[in-house]
C-alpha cells in the first residue's frame, strides 16, 4: 500500500475586474436605436406654428390633428386631404363623439381668412371643440 502525498493545486482565482464587452454591445444597440426612432416622433410636417406665452397643451381624449401649411393645403395628421375627403371625415367623427376636438395646426403666414374658412368647415361638419396649436414663446 503505497502512500503518497495528497497536493491540492490551487483552482483559478475569481476574476475582480467586470467584463465590459456586453456593457458595451448593449450600449450601442440602445444608441442605434434612439437614432432611428427619434426622427419618428416628430412631426414630419414642417409648420412654423405662431408663438405665445398662455398656450397650455390639451389632453382631450378624442382629437383630431389638422394642419395647414403655408401654401394653403390641408392635413389630416400627416395625410394630404382636399376639402370634400376633410369634410367627410369631419362628419364621421361628429357621428361618433360630438366632443371630439379639433386641434388646428395653422402656419403663421396663411392668411387668418384662409383659417377662418377652414373653421366654418369644420362647424358645419358637427364639430365645435378647436384649438389652436402654437410654440411656447421664448423669453
Amino acid at each position: 500500500m503505497a502512500f503518497g502525498r495528497l497536493e491540492r493545486t490551487p483552482g483559478p482565482q475569481p476574476m475582480s475586474d467586470i467584463n465590459m464587452t456586453p456593457l458595451i454591445d448593449v450600449m450601442l444597440v440602445l444608441l442605434v436605436i434612439f437614432m432611428i426612432t427619434a426622427p419618428l416622433m416628430t412631426s414630419a410636417l414642417r409648420l412654423e406654428l405662431p408663438k405665445t406665452e398662455g398656450a397650455q397643451p390639451s389632453e382631450a381624449p378624442q382629437s383630431i390633428a389638422l394642419s395647414l401649411d403655408a401654401q394653403g393645403q390641408l392635413f389630416v395628421g400627416e395625410e394630404r386631404v382636399d376639402e370634400t375627403t376633410l369634410r367627410t371625415r369631419v362628419a364621421e367623427a361628429a357621428r361618433r363623439n360630438p366632443q371630439t376636438e379639433v386641434q388646428l395646426r395653422a402656419d403663421r403666414s396663411v392668411p387668418y381668412g384662409r383659417v377662418a374658412e377652414l373653421i366654418g368647415l369644420v362647424q358645419q361638419g358637427g364639430l365645435n371643440r378647436i384649438g389652436f396649436v402654437t410654440e411656447p414663446a421664448r423669453p
